[in-house]
């Protein structure tokens, strides 16, 4: 990549204005010019507008024999609720390496929620000079792909209460028969889709007509037990009123009245498929095998049984395409998949990383972010994504805060929307000390998978430079590869060389090989305890309904799944209050649920909300439209 081509001179001022003004400042450069940079042909790739494109999977095939570039993942410690600054450090962080070491480089985030964009968190563009641009495209439609989630999950949910309806009024005979209409020569045949359906139960037969009264019933018949169904419909929006609704009350849906209730879009199972597939072939099969719940026998119920999972495939065919856009300082970003991850696994997807690590090539760097602190988005990163991606990253970058180790150190409670505790504004090398033992175990945790461990301090104005060595030294000594002090939010990608430099160092310098936490052959209890030694604990608790979850996707054959803990984010323990390392409190598991397409078991740690609520100030009050320029303003 010739850096006289990408590399844009942004002119950096003091104080650093709001994130859209800065995002507003810079015209970004065509998207073709960006893809011109990674030789990436227009083949390859459908533009969207000026500055979006999607990249088409086909070029995974076109770079098949193409060596990999250097692998790099962002996680954080324990964050506070006004977050750290990990999407702005893996944006700083790239823009060091690609417009100043003269490094071919992509950074792969995730897409983010309208939820939090319009609620309380703001947008996740990354901040002040290090960030993706354009910032208002970025955070709202992009090119569409939560809308394609929603509308396939949604498909799926409308199919599963139809399914029941229909089941519910009529003789096995009359449901075989209208599930396989005669044509206009009166023959009736099976469609591709119920072939699966029929090899699952052993029917090897390929006519209607050949069935017995038997296998008509097995067939047609799904039987789903409401009570077990797990699947619910989602919105890309915080509305805390649809956590718990009754469905069916319409005179027509003759009595069928059942309560569910709705998740935001990103929690949906369909958007880990799309971050977890490997291709076209596979998003179709994981879709297919989604489990939504149970028959009135125990037997699962999936979306190819109701005959659903090739449309499902369909209304995700362009989602499943990387979105291409740029940083600040022009280096390429892509764009791909937003799961949450306290409630899901909190990567961007596999196949844009696999696309990128081709892009650049040997010497060059993809760096991707992990959600939330190491060790709930780092330890999915290693123990789900790469066991299904099969690749390998040489360097973990930690991103932490003197804000953040002071509240581990003891500080006040930080509450977003309200000012910082005067605490967080002075000096206090003691308090900063103290809490490093959070930095400590989240980097001896993730020294443990076999890479180097790059700790990034994103500096405030308020640090002090003793401060700032504190947090230096107790890194070194929990075994950090190094320690940077990074001004990249102030200074975009200048302010991040020495972590570049740092980064590129520990790369070349990986001794091991990556290592999980736990294999996958033993029972889904052990492995649950594995991560929860991981956090501290001594021992885990299983509630009964819990147990009764093991039970059943033990039998069924779901065992030998990776695990997906959903946790809060704001402690190791199931106690947000908890802050530091605490140790020996026991973890406890409220219940456990299958996201079988997606490819993982996921225990409930304490009560997790997969609906968020809005505050009494969202951040929609903010966000207005320059009638004049047509111009976003306001997000932050």
């Amino acid at each position: 990549m010739s850096s006289s081509k990408t590399v844009r001179k942004v002119e950096v001022v003091s104080p650093v204005p709001a994130d859209i003004d800065i995002a507003n400042s810079v015209e970004p450069l065509h998207i073709s010019q960006i893809a011109e940079d990674l030789n990436l042909s227009p083949n390859y790739y459908d533009l969207y507008g000026k500055y979006k494109a999607k990249v088409l999977l086909s070029v995974i095939d076109e770079l098949e024999g193409s060596g990999d570039g250097y692998y790099v993942v962002v996680g954080g410690i324990t964050p506070t609720p006004l977050g750290e600054g990990k999407s702005t450090t893996t944006v700083g962080l790239c823009q060091a390496l690609g417009a100043f070491l003269d490094k071919k480089v992509v950074t792969c985030v995730r897409q983010p929620s309208q939820g939090p964009t319009f609620g309380i968190k703001g947008g996740a563009a990354g901040g002040g000079y290090s960030q993706v641009i354009p910032m208002d495209e970025f955070n709202l439609h992009l090119t569409g792909d939560i809308h394609a989630i929603t509308a396939a999950n949604n498909l799926l949910a409308a199919a599963i209460d139809t399914r029941i309806f229909h089941e519910s009024s009529q003789s096995d005979k009359a449901l075989f028969n209208r599930l396989c209409p005669p044509n206009k020569e009166g023959k009736r045949s099976f469609c591709d889709i119920m072939f699966r359906r029929l090899n699952k139960l052993g029917i090897s037969k390929t006519k209607p007509e050949d069935l017995t009264p038997e296998e008509v019933k097995k067939f047609a018949r799904l039987d789903i037990d409401p009570n077990s169904i797990t699947w619910r419909r989602v919105m890309d929006v915080n509305d805390r009123f649809l956590r718990k609704i009754t469905i069916g009350q319409g005179p027509e849906e003759k009595g069928m009245v059942r309560e569910t209730g709705f998740d935001i879009s990103v929690a949906s199972e369909i958007m880990a498929v799309l971050a977890l597939t490997t291709s076209l072939a596979d998003m179709r099969e994981r879709l297919g095998k989604m489990v939504i719940g149970n028959s009135k026998a125990g037997d699962p119920i999936t979306a190819d049984d109701l005959g659903v999972g090739g449309a499902l495939t369909v209304l995700m065919k362009d989602a499943i395409n990387p979105t291409l856009m740029q940083t600040l300082e022009g280096t390429p970003v892509l764009v791909h998949a937003g799961p949450f991850a306290n409630i899901a696994h909190g990567n961007s997807s596999i196949v844009a990383d696999k696309i990128a690590l081709k892009l650049v090539g040997p010497g060059g760097f993809v760096v991707t972010e992990a959600g939330f602190g190491a060790d709930i988005g780092a330890e999915k990163f290693m123990n789900i994504k790469c066991r299904y991606s099969g690749l390998t990253p040489q360097c973990a970058v930690i991103v932490a805060t003197i804000r953040a180790l002071k509240m581990h150190g003891g500080g006040p409670a930080v509450v977003a929307g309200k000012p910082l505790d005067r605490a967080y504004l002075t000096e206090n090398v003691a308090l900063v000390e103290t809490g490093c033992i959070n930095l400590a175990r989240h980097i001896s945790n993730t020294k443990a998978y076999g890479v180097n461990v790059v700790v990034a301090v994103n500096m405030f104005a308020t640090d002090t430079e003793a401060e700032l060595n504190a947090v230096r030294n107790a890194a070194l000594a929990a075994g950090a590869y190094d320690a940077v002090i990074c001004t990249h939010h102030a200074h975009g990608g200048k302010g991040a060389v020495d972590l570049g430099v740092a980064v590129q160092k520990a790369c070349e310098n990986v001794t091991q090989p990556l290592k999980f936490l736990y294999p996958l052959d033993v029972s889904i209890k052990e492995k649950i305890e594995a991560i929860a030694r991981s956090y501290g604990a001594s021992g885990v608790e299983y509630s009964e309904q819990a147990e009764k979850q093991i039970e059943m996707y033990s039998r069924q054959g779901f065992s030998g799944l990776p695990i997906c803990m959903a946790k809060t984010q704001y402690s190791f323990s199931h106690n947000a209050a908890e802050k530091g390392a605490p140790t020996g409190f026991v973890l406890p598991i409220r219940d456990v649920r299958a996201s079988i397409g997606a490819g993982f078991i996921y225990p409930l740690v304490g009560t997790m909300s997969t609906m968020p609520g809005l505050p009494t100030r969202p951040c929609f009050y903010d966000i207005d439209i320059d009638t004049a320029t047509g111009k976003v303003c306001g997000l932050s």
